[in-house]
């Protein structure tokens, strides 16, 4: 860990000793081929070559600036790398693809004057910044921490004014996360092998994920639905044609009512058909909607996948090319929008100002409120940017530099300067109308309401309205007609409606990373590795975009729940996150946090090794052994899934897992077809038959109905379809597998 003059001393210089041994070893192996860095007297080292491409144009020539390419050191992958027994030391290693790496940049942090650490800032980046400095054998005195939260002149030139040390709580913090992830990972990953099969992951938040998706599929397994009717009146003004729904509320005094069976509707719509409807009050009122606040990571995500369908993985990506630096002609790579990992509202004021000369030389002064709005909303324990996401530039709009971008990056810009933009815009304003009916027919009166919301002024949703998660409904309805107190209505139709209520709606990536983030579960940051991989292990699928367990998901998480219930505790694991915000504020120290994480793990691991394994049982192929004619099934080997008959061991027949299509291959000169295979990992893919001869291949499920406009391959994209001729060559390049 950082070296303070504190107990932390001992464990870095433990790292430090542990991570030398191995440096020297692997330093020997790569010296002949590491690749020499011309160093000025300034070295600035980033994470990423594009990273350093826009900061070499912006530091000029005094600078040379290089990229660590991630990580340079991290726990072994062969053992857990913890040293339990001392202070739950990290043994850190070079890793042997880094190895060249590493010795490049202690060269050229040898031969310069001073060496600039410029990782993101956040923690990851913090700790990643230590590891150079460590790994470098620098002192304080060697570097410089400088911290951009924005790859622009003004942010770079500032940053480099006011350099800092390495800020040893953010490292404990990112640190303490890492040990503890591993503690659980190391610990109970090879439990679930032997009692589940091979291959078999657990993580502290990785596991708490997949049990919010099984908890939801079993209360939507168990739920019962209820049968109700809803009775609506089309009603009219005496002197109009046109009609307005009223629905039944209430009976009498009450205004409730319940209406569970067919009799009990149509009793009602026979009284209410010779009713005599009248107008009882009627109340209108001014409603204004406010623009939500600039991205933060998470709504990032969110939004990206109800607009775009992108999975939480493809949007951070997008974003981390936007921040790094796109060259953009004259301007040259230039970084598009700040730091994307955040969890903080808070705009500075220079942009806000720039942000209101926008609105107002597009828009006009109308759309402009008198003051700023001020975003201050911070999430608790928010360890990343302090602003929120925004273009760099307020004044570069999307349409300047879509020809520079790809088709997938302009969407993302475009959506992050509509959201920043519309935040400061002027509110939406709604008349809303609630009309009171009254129906009476005989001695009953039955209640009736009428309701309209009617936008008068767009305000930013001229702009932009955020999209709504499936169960969400509309802000806007039609609007009634004039009516007064006491005016009588005709009556042109009613009608009885059978309804059911409906189970909960299964999660997608919009409302997982919602729940996530509510509950406090990892951080922005950790989102979309945390759905990437529970998908990777096959503990999810996606059915129509929505996450849907599989019988793997279920059981593991069942041993989780039996053996490792506080792992799997939403509370508890939010509590883990908000002891390492404790550590990243210098409130907690690390050590304390990992031991009392440790010990009710240690006894929970003792009691799960009694545990009986488990079976998966296999999923039917859906055809016959060609040998005896039983049923076949797809097993799962050392080396992925197979085909095999049911009747093992007494039929032995097994095969290639090979789903035919019977859909040619696009441009194939073998006249091959498409068929299902299943990579080492396990995942489908779609390849020409006709491979090695012709490489073609592709993600996505391809469909028998062709491009209605070019007549090529069709594909499933997540709910809609995607013909991959029609598209860019870029976009149909990154689709090949």
């Amino acid at each position: 860990m950082p070296t303070k003059t504190t107990s932390k001393t001992k464990v870095a210089k433990a790292a430090k000793t542990s991570a030398t041994k191995k440096t020297t070893k692997s330093s020997t192996k790569a010296k002949k081929s590491a690749v020499s860095i011309p160093v000025s007297d300034n070295l600035v080292i980033v994470e990423s070559p594009s990273k350093a491409a826009t900061l070499t144009r912006m530091l000029g020539k005094n600078y040379t600036v290089t990229a660590s390419k991630g990580h340079v050191r991290d726990l072994p992958k062969s053992t857990m790398g913890i040293d339990i027994e001392n202070s739950f030391s990290p043994k850190y290693v070079i890793p042997k693809t880094k190895a060249s790496d590493v010795n490049a940049l202690k060269k050229a942090g040898a031969s310069a004057k001073c060496v600039y650490l410029a990782t993101d800032p956040d923690r990851e980046g913090e700790a990643i910044a230590w590891h150079l400095a460590e790994t470098m054998g620098l002192d304080a005195k060697d570097y410089k921490r400088v911290v951009f939260h924005e790859i622009t002149q003004e942010a770079v030139d500032e940053a480099f004014k006011h350099p800092r040390k390495i800020d040893d709580d953010l490292v404990n913090a990112q640190q303490t996360r890492r040990i503890i992830d591993r503690l659980v990972g190391y610990n109970i990953s090879p439990i679930l092998w032997r009692k589940v099969r091979k291959g078999l992951s657990a993580g502290r938040v990785q596991s708490v994920a997949v049990r919010i998706i099984v908890d939801r599929e079993k209360e939507i397994e168990a739920f019962v639905p209820k049968e109700f009717w809803t009775i609506t009146a089309d009603l009219k003004k005496e002197s109009h044609k046109t009609t307005f729904k009223a629905v039944l509320i209430g009976k009498g005094t009450s205004t409730k009512i319940e209406i569970n069976d067919k009799k009990s509707a149509d009793a009602i719509i026979k009284d209410l058909e010779k009713a005599v409807y009248s107008v009882k009050d009627i109340t209108k009122k001014e409603v204004k909607k406010s623009p939500n606040p600039p991205f933060i990571t998470s709504t990032l995500q969110q939004e990206a996948w109800r607009r775009f369908k992108f999975s939480g993985k493809r949007t951070m990506a997008l974003a981390q090319q936007l921040y790094e630096g796109i060259s953009v002609g004259k301007d040259g790579n230039v970084g598009l929008i700040t730091y994307m990992r955040t969890d903080s509202t808070h705009i500075a004021a220079s942009a806000v100002e720039e942000t209101r000369e926008v609105i107002k030389e597009k828009f006009g002064d109308k759309f402009l409120p008198k003051t700023a709005r001020v975003y201050s909303k911070k999430i608790k324990g928010a360890q990343e940017a302090h602003e929120g996401i925004r273009p760099t530039k307020l004044h570069r709009e999307p349409s300047m530099i879509k020809s520079y971008l790809t088709p997938d990056q302009f969407k993302l810009y475009q959506l992050i300067w509509q959201r920043m933009i519309s935040s400061q815009m002027a509110d939406a304003v709604y008349e809303n109308t609630n009309v009171n009916i009254d129906a009476k027919s005989g001695s009953t009166t039955y209640k009736l309401r009428s309701t309209s919301n009617v936008k008068t002024f767009n305000g930013f949703s001229e702009l932009y309205v955020e999209q709504k998660d499936d169960n969400e409904g509309s802000d806007e309805s039609k609007a009634l007609p004039a009516l007064t107190e006491g005016e009588t209505l005709l009556s042109d139709k009613v009608d009885g409606i059978q309804n059911f209520t409906k189970p909960p709606y299964r999660y997608t990536e919009a409302t997982l990373i919602k729940v996530l983030e509510q509950n406090g579960i990892g951080r922005p940051s950790t989102y979309a590795t945390i759905i990437s991989t529970i998908q990777d292990r096959e503990y999810v699928v996606k059915d129509a975009g929505a996450f849907k367990p599989t019988d793997l998901g279920i059981i593991v998480n069942d041993l989780m729940v039996n053996n490792f219930s506080d792992i799997v505790n939403t509370d508890y694991t939010a509590q883990v996150e908000e002891k390492l915000d404790d550590i990243a504020e210098g409130k907690a120290k690390w050590v304390d946090v990992v031991k009392e994480f440790y010990q009710p793990l240690k006894d929970n691991l003792d009691k799960a090794g009694s545990v009986e394994r488990v079976k998966i049982p296999d999923e039917p192929l859906g055809r016959d052994c060609p040998d005896c004619g039983k049923p076949m099934v797809i097993k799962v080997g050392r080396f992925g899934k197979f085909a095999a008959c049911s009747d093992y061991p007494n039929c032995k027949h097994t095969e290639k897992l090979i789903y035919k299509t019977g859909i040619k291959c696009p441009d194939c000169p073998e006249n091959g077809e498409l068929v299902g295979r299943y990579n080492k990992a396990g995942k489908i893919f779609y390849g020409c038959s006709a491979y090695p001869k012709h490489k073609f291949a592709i993600n996505q499920k391809p469909l028998p109905e062709p491009c209605p406009v070019c007549g090529g391959l069709m594909v499933e994209y997540g709910k809609s379809k995607r013909c991959i001729s029609c598209a860019s060559k870029k976009t149909a390049k990154r689709e090949k597998k």
